[in-house]
């Protein structure tokens, strides 16, 4: 279910916005929607960083270390 919502543009931002090709095809919203969606992923990534860099600490794990140019990779 979509819901209607009201947002404030500067009208500069908003001449910008609609002389783009993709909102003229696809509509503000539509366009507004995959910014918010790629806003969200971007946030959550960010979060989840964070959480690592807290249990982890700046360093990483530290029983790891050392071990990074242990490992081989195949070769395609």
């Amino acid at each position: 279910m979509k819901r209607a919502i009201q947002i404030t543009v500067d009208e500069s931002l908003l001449k910008a916005l609609d002389r783009d090709p993709e909102v003229r095809a696809d509509g503000r919203s539509a366009v507004f929607r995959r910014a918010v969606t790629e806003y969200l992923k971007r946030a959550r990534r960010a979060a989840i960083s964070a959480a690592y860099r807290r249990g982890y600490g700046a360093d990483g794990a530290p029983e790891l270390k050392g071990w990074a140019d242990e490992g081989t990779w195949p070769r395609e």
